[in-house]
């Protein structure tokens, strides 16, 4: 009967479509006979011709697979980046990379190592870097933007404080700047904006749980008769510094905490004075003693900012003016100590250690008066007492002043 032959001829029609895929699989994984005379370390022992010919077709695959999940995974991140985020925002790290990868503005943003980022900025901020082009952060009285000299196509700066990302700073602290190229953003990590709380935060001598005392304004004293009127103002106000900002740099060779004022360990925030133009001069001068054969990585600050009650009771006071360029942010005691032995190195190589080495710095701060006069100012030498070596006070007080031993300051 005709449907029992159908029925009975099922079977062998399988098998038979069995064995022609068989044997199409079989002539794909066929080896042509000029490969199999090949000799090398890929056909040697260990890896047969078929076996050679398997892994090809899984790595093809495997490759396959691969660019297909990076391309969807691209194109999500881009989606989803561009759905969810507004412009104070940062975007996540793979979404500013993808967005890199397909944004035809910011093809390198993502991409920008230390050292290009670094370039980048010192052409963008290079009036942000003073004179001697080592200056880490810009001190603003007031929470305004930086005024970038130069800016990429395409390019915007922004200011994060904590989790907070802004156009501009709109408060006191310490503000990392961002470097904002289409969608991909790169925070600068050489370059902070720092603002001031206003000199009329401080009540009753004290700037939250800080005393700070009284400056000589403020009691109807007034400075020197040869000094700008400006240099014994009022400081304009003051650098909030916590345990987290105190190591923020202010240039090549110093931070925050360099210049706190001695005393109140235990409270916190502390409040400072800091002169940028104080910072650019020091850092002239270390670039100065390195020009001539001077190891300065070593570099100390022994005294920084003194609040005028500190200046007036903390510590030894002997020597100290009443009128201390200290109490205004613009001086600071120095010595070099690359041995690390705490005090003065010997600088002129003369086998000790004394007020002489001191001057070698001074020679320094002479050179660096003469190139850049908007920057003079006083300079005494100091020898070793108790408790320290010999140093160098350095300021930049308006007007050259010279001295030495334990008087002036």
């Amino acid at each position: 009967m005709r449907t029992g032959s159908s029925t009975s001829r099922a079977p062998e029609s399988t098998g038979d479509a069995y064995r022609d895929w068989a044997a199409l699989f079989e002539h794909v994984l066929e080896i042509p006979p000029s490969r199999v005379q090949r000799r090398g370390w890929w056909s040697g022992v260990g890896v047969t011709t078929r076996g050679e010919r398997v892994l090809d077709v899984v790595g093809g695959l495997v490759l396959f697979g691969f660019a297909v999940g990076w391309i969807w995974s691209i194109a999500t991140a881009r989606e989803l980046g561009s759905a969810t985020r507004t412009d104070n925002e940062i975007m996540p790290v793979t979404s500013a990379v993808a967005s890199a990868l397909t944004h035809v503005s910011a093809p390198t943003a993502a991409y920008l190592t230390d050292a290009a980022l670094t370039a980048l900025v010192d052409r963008m901020f290079a009036s942000a870097r003073g004179a001697s082009g080592k200056l880490r952060a810009a001190i603003e009285p007031s929470p305004e933007p930086l005024s970038p000299d130069t800016l990429p196509a395409g390019a915007r700066v922004q200011y994060a404080q904590g989790g907070q990302v802004a156009a501009a700073p709109n408060g006191s602290g310490v503000w990392n700047v961002l470097l904002k190229i289409g969608n991909a953003v790169r925070p600068l990590a050489n370059l902070n904006v720092i603002t001031l709380l206003p000199f009329s935060a401080k009540k009753n001598g004290r700037v939250g749980l800080y005393y700070v005392g009284n400056w000589p304004s403020e009691k109807g004293k007034v400075g020197s008769s040869k000094a700008p009127a400006w240099t014994y103002a009022n400081p304009a106000g003051f650098i909030e510094v916590t345990p987290q900002n105190a190591d923020t740099p202010v240039s090549e060779h110093f931070k925050l905490r360099d210049f706190l004022t001695h005393d109140q360990p235990n409270v916190w925030p502390k409040y400072l004075v800091l002169q940028p133009r104080l910072i650019d001069k020091l850092e002239l001068v270390l670039s100065d003693l390195e020009a001539h054969g001077v190891d300065v990585h070593g570099v100390r600050v022994l005294s920084g900012f003194r609040t005028p009650q500190y200046n007036y009771t903390g510590g030894n006071t002997a020597g100290r003016a009443n009128l201390s360029r200290h109490m205004y942010g613009d001086a600071s005691d120095i010595y070099i100590d690359d041995d690390g032995d705490g005090q003065m190195d010997d600088l002129n190589h003369d086998g000790k250690v004394s007020i002489d080495d001191a001057r070698v710095i001074l020679a320094a701060v002479d050179r660096v008066d003469a190139a850049h006069p908007e920057l003079i100012g006083g300079a005494g030498v100091y020898t070793a007492a108790a408790g320290h070596g010999p140093f160098i006070h350095i300021d930049t007080r308006g007007y050259r002043a010279r001295w030495s031993g334990t008087s002036g300051g």
